[in-house]
């Protein structure tokens, strides 16, 4: 049974994995039975899962069908379970007994929210048996099959031990919600965006730090995973200190169905984990860390209150100059040009809200759901990427925003100041 479902690095010492960072969270690419799939790291869960195949084609084998349930609502989710697959992930790095789960769900599809089409998650049998380094500045992971390269890599690095627990890694770390600071056991989830996730019903004498807002935290397995969102005082991982990070706090309802590890108190997500480069190493229950040029970075917020997502592509004009030399003189001098304009149709992406959160800017403003943006601060969304757009939201508070939009085949024109909504109060 050990033998099954291990990704294996053959003819190597170590394979080197190149990775898309959006909104902190990490791609790969992965061949399933032939088929060539971007998949989410998420050291956050357990199984192997697709959730979408866009336009791609795959046979599975020995399918056997399943139910979910999880982070979010109530309701559960129909899909099916797939063994003995084989996946890869470059040349060398390989699963000839892949299971996989396949969710039957559309409205589980998170390429939209991404930007590019993702067709899974990956996440205890990719660390499982090997130590690996994510380099968030390079975009690289590599995976070791010699120990020595590794323990030469990770000499300057900061040792902590992490459990395992129901195939997960969990660390020791010290929340300071106002001046106290307390030891809680939080989750190491690289697939969470967040710098921090707090469970205030797991958590004893909780009391909201103010200011804070409701707001929609994420999707899971059964449906949307709402609660509130404010910043606390410090965040502590040994020597590393993090000083008011943003922090989101799902309510009761959302977690119902966590099947919850013991004295667990939160998360820490992708937005901490970037600012280092992480050794994680399963097989002897430790992670190293190194603080890199994003250590510094500060926690900026989402300020415009817009929740974005793409709807697709749609072909549009590209036009093009094209200079045509008329004639020269007898020293070979340019006299004269033509200018022909040409154009191509080229795809580009279509963007529209997919939320406006209450008493937000955008929400004062007049935004509204559905709005599909046309252009921000005079420039064309269509030449923009979903990573970009986010970024200038959370750029510099009091910066001001400049909206067109399409609203059912009306344009219409928005502005808006950018306003943290939640700045740390002593």
């Amino acid at each position: 049974m050990n033998a099954q479902n291990n990704f294996e690095i053959k003819n190597v010492n170590k394979v080197v994995i190149p990775f898309k960072l959006i909104n902190n969270l990490i791609f790969i690419p992965i061949n399933i039975n032939g088929a060539e799939l971007t998949f989410m790291l998420d050291s956050g869960v357990t199984e192997n899962t697709i959730f979408s195949l866009e336009d791609k084609e795959i046979t599975l084998s020995s399918m056997e069908k399943m139910k979910f349930s999880g982070l979010g609502g109530n309701r559960s989710i129909e899909g099916f379970k797939s063994d003995l697959n084989t996946g890869k992930i470059g040349k060398n790095f390989v699963n000839d007994s892949l299971m996989v789960y396949i969710i039957q769900d559309e409205e589980f599809n998170i390429s939209s929210h991404i930007g590019i089409p993702v067709n899974g998650f990956i996440g205890y049998h990719f660390f499982k048996d090997h130590p690996i380094i994510i380099d968030y500045v390079s975009k690289k992971i590599t995976v070791y099959k010699d120990r020595t390269l590794f323990e030469k890599k990770i000499k300057k690095f900061d040792e902590f031990p992490i459990s395992i627990e129901k195939n997960k890694p969990y660390i020791l770390a010290d929340v300071e919600m106002t001046n106290e600071k307390k030891s809680s056991k939080l989750l190491i989830d690289i697939g969470n965006s967040d710098p921090i996730w707090l469970f205030p019903v797991l958590i004893k004498d909780f009391v909201y730090n103010r200011p804070n807002i409701d707001d929609f935290l994420g999707r899971g397995f059964n449906g949307d995973i709402y609660g509130k969102r404010s910043r606390i005082h410090q965040l502590n991982l040994g020597k590393f200190k993090f000083e008011k990070p943003l922090t989101a706090m799902p309510d009761e309802f959302s977690i119902q169905h966590l099947n919850l590890a013991k004295d667990r108190k939160g998360s820490i997500g992708g937005e901490i984990m970037r600012r280092f480069t992480v050794a994680f190493d399963y097989p002897n229950g430790k992670i190293y860390l190194r603080k890199n040029r994003n250590y510094d970075d500060p926690f900026h917020f989402n300020m415009s209150g817009l929740d974005f997502k793409q709807d697709g592509l749609q072909w549009e004009k590209d036009y093009l100059t094209v200079k045509t030399q008329n004639e020269k003189s007898t020293t070979g001098e340019i006299q004269a040009f033509n200018s022909n304009l040409q154009y191509k149709f080229v795809l580009k992406p279509i963007f529209s809200l997919a939320g406006v959160r209450k008493d937000s800017p955008s929400y004062k403003a007049g935004l509204k759901k559905d709005d599909t943006l046309i252009t921000i601060n005079g420039k064309k969304t269509s030449e923009m990427t979903l990573n970009k757009i986010m970024e200038m939201m959370k750029s510099e508070e009091g910066k001001t925003i400049n909206m067109t939009v399409n609203r059912k085949g009306q344009e219409l024109k928005f502005s808006f100041n950018l306003e943290d909504p939640i700045p740390y109060q002593e």
